[in-house]
């Protein structure tokens, strides 16, 4: 980390303040800190005024930003017969059946998403040992076990992303690259937030967003007005 520190703190410095910024007025002191070769991505995290240890306050989902992430995901899909043909003809990476569920097993992880259908989770569940910690497990609620294989692919490559919170009550998710437009990103987050407040789980009481920060891959985190 030593080799970036003396940029970094010359990031920190082009900030104004560390007050909270209007959402425009947060990308554009974002998009200061693009001096980099590689176009890094941009994150938006959420703190909330959750309890995570209560079932009925956890907070998860999925969303298809308006303008992608700038990245193509590897999507891999557990499915057999007409509904693997329909992976492969939607331009899923990987499909199979059990010699996939094996080779995940094994510790084969290259992959983005993991999307299963119905009856494939006899053989799915136990890889919940290894795709749970990675985030990766299908899961009906995010939308990954369905027999609709060719929506949610498609869905995944125009930029769908999944979050959930994690132990501190907080949601990230990338948005985008920093070399996206300003518009763009602005209309990324906002949508992001929109959504978050959408899903407000009806057992939290009190203050639901607490604070709300962007940063890229190597910039200092910028404080967005709730």
């Amino acid at each position: 980390m030593a080799k970036h520190s003396k940029r970094y703190r010359n990031d920190v410095k082009k900030m104004k303040s560390d007050a909270p910024q209007t959402l425009a007025d947060a990308v554009e002191t974002l998009k200061q800190f693009d001096t980099l070769k590689f176009n890094q991505s941009v994150e938006v995290a959420i703190r909330l005024g959750i309890d995570p240890k209560q079932g009925d306050q956890l907070v998860r989902g999925s969303i298809v930003l308006p303008h992608g992430i700038g990245k193509t995901l590897r999507i891999c899909v557990i499915a057999k017969g007409d509904k693997a043909a329909e992976a492969t003809a939607n331009g899923a990476d990987t499909v199979g059946d059990t010699d996939l569920v094996a080779k995940i097993k094994d510790g084969w992880m290259d992959f983005d998403v993991c999307i299963a259908t119905p009856d494939m989770m006899g053989l799915v569940g136990p890889l919940g040992k290894v795709l749970g910690p990675r985030g990766l497990m299908p899961s009906p609620r995010a939308g990954t076990v369905t027999m609709d294989v060719a929506k949610t692919i498609k869905e995944y490559k125009a930029g769908k992303v999944e979050f959930r919170n994690d132990k501190a009550g907080i949601v990230q998710a990338i948005v985008g690259k920093i070399k996206f437009d300003k518009q763009q990103l602005v209309e990324n987050i906002d949508a992001f937030i929109q959504y978050v407040n959408s899903i407000k789980p009806a057992a939290v009481k009190g203050v639901y967003v607490k604070g709300i920060s962007i940063s890229a891959t190597m910039s200092p985190g910028v404080r967005v007005a709730v």
